[in-house]
């Protein structure tokens, strides 16, 4: 496997935090990360209901040390906390999802979603120009811009980013600085309720992120994904109990295509983890379950999905059968492979790759972290063994990743075997850093940069993680730090 380089965005914080720090700092935490499909953007979205894009840097494509730079592009509130008055219930702001859709003009739209409602955001560019005062001088003859000082009744911000948003000029990684949260910091006091702009420094254009349309009360139960569909036109949002289909178009009504909601609720047995839709065949769907098993779906089947097409299911060993099995079995992330062929599975300890055309078990299956294994109490006491990893394809669907304790991220060459373990810090984001292989030690000897096991943290946990669709460019989220890296030039990786 290839080196990587890499580089990150560390959220700093004083030795003593003042009052509110802590809340800040835990709507900071990021909770998704997703490339668009040509990769030039990359979006994020935290638990305190932003979402920041970050576009890459059109110089670093040709600078063979810099291709991974991206840049803050656009910063934008996407949803507040709310409360249920008929159920008593608050609805946090955090962004669970966020979806790209495919470009279809100079424009791009993305998809974020919390716990119940659903959002359509278009972010476009457009050209600076004053307005809101007279640009003509006492004889009527037109002023020079450039004497112009201040702008009245204008909502722009300033031509330059702020500091807390502007990313340094380190040659490796995505960004070098701080990102800030709250729109008093960003955009003055009133924030944006549904339009809001950052201008970078030195271009000629603001980005303008425009709330288009809100779907909600399509869910009773907090939504965990959401997939667009290949036709362009649909998307499918999934929650505990039950999976609806939208059209891009239509805000006040979704169609229920699967439900698995008992008529007693004391016969539930397995509630819905994650889905989505087949990136070519705009029928097929799946989703798995918290029993570990996965449906294959064809909506030209009939109307409610109720009968899978196929099942995608692991027989257990009777003898490796104990008290967490059916909670370290829970699938928390399916994704379909480029090629629409393979799916990829993430259960608590492993990933699996699994063949459409073969259900009785998966063809391949690769431990992440079989050291926890006889941790297994201890992480339940912690609820550490809820944890829902996210995994990835590279984009020819020969190399996957996802993520683990201590920062760690795992990645496996399906070709050649190979695995490796790589961890996202400080150190790794240094300039033109190499990253060096970690290795996790369980007990008697051990190297001289082996980590036991028992000193891991489990409080630094990978969850979300993101492959570039075309070149070897990774996003790696570790709670409140972004980190990009990039392989090194001429690598072996592909």
């Amino acid at each position: 496997m290839g080196k990587r380089r890499g580089g990150g965005i560390p959220a700093k914080g004083p030795a003593e935090c003042p009052p509110g720090a802590t809340a800040r700092r835990n709507a900071d935490i990021i909770s998704t990360v997703e490339f668009n499909h040509t990769g030039e953007l990359l979006a994020t979205g935290d638990k305190g209901g932003r979402v920041v894009i970050f576009q890459r840097e059109p110089e670093s494509k040709n600078a063979p040390h810099s291709q991974g730079e991206y840049d803050v592009y656009s910063t934008f509130q996407s949803h507040e906390p709310e409360f249920d008055y008929l159920k008593s219930l608050e609805i946090e702001e955090k962004i669970n999802k966020i979806k790209w859709l495919p470009q279809q003009n100079a424009a791009h739209s993305l998809l974020s979603t919390n716990d119940k409602t659903i959002k359509l955001w278009k972010i476009t560019e457009r050209d600076k120009r004053p307005e809101g005062y007279n640009l003509k001088d006492e004889e009527g003859k037109l002023k020079d811009l450039s004497t112009v000082t201040s702008l009245q009744g204008h909502r722009l911000l300033p031509s330059s980013v702020p500091p807390s948003l502007k990313l340094g000029s380190s040659p490796s990684g995505c960004g070098r600085g701080k990102r800030q949260r709250r729109n008093e910091e960003i955009g003055g006091a009133g924030g944006f309720n549904h339009s809001f702009k950052v201008t970078q420094q030195g271009q000629n254009q603001s980005q303008e992120a425009v709330q288009r349309r809100v779907f909600a009360n399509g869910h009773t139960y907090h939504i965990n994904s959401i997939s667009v569909n290949s036709d362009c036109e649909t998307y499918m949002s999934a929650d505990d109990l039950r999976i609806n289909l939208w059209h891009l178009a239509i805000t006040d009504r979704s169609f229920n295509i699967v439900d698995i909601k008992p008529a007693n609720m004391e016969d539930l047995t397995e509630v819905i983890t994650a889905s989505e839709f087949h990136p070519h065949h705009c029928n097929l769907f799946v989703y798995s379950s918290s029993k570990g098993s996965l449906r294959l779906c064809d909506m030209r089947a009939a109307a409610l999905c109720d009968k899978h097409s196929k099942l995608f299911e692991e027989p257990e060993d009777p003898s490796n059968r104990s008290f967490f099995s059916e909670i370290i079995s829970s699938v928390s992330d399916v994704k379909f492979s480029h090629s629409g062929r393979y799916m990829l599975t993430r259960d608590y300890l492993t990933v699996k790759v699994w063949d459409l055309n073969m259900e009785a078990r998966p063809i391949e299956t690769y431990q992440v972290h079989d050291y926890l294994r006889s941790k297994l109490c201890s992480l339940y006491e912690n609820d550490c063994i809820f944890d829902k990893f996210e995994c990835a394809w590279n984009g020819s669907d020969s190399v996957i990743m996802t993520g683990a304790y201590n920062n760690f991220f795992r990645m496996f060459d399906r070709n050649t075997k190979r695995d490796v373990t790589l961890e996202a810090s400080r150190e790794s984001s240094k300039p033109r850093a190499v990253l060096k292989p970690r290795r996790v030690c369980v007990g008697g000897k051990r190297r001289r940069d082996d980590i036991s096991v028992d000193s891991l943290d489990f409080t630094k946990k990978i969850l979300h993680t993101a492959w570039h669709p075309a070149e070897n460019i990774i996003a790696i989220a570790a709670t409140n730090n972004l980190y990009i890296f990039q392989d090194k030039v001429n690598s072996d990786m592909h």
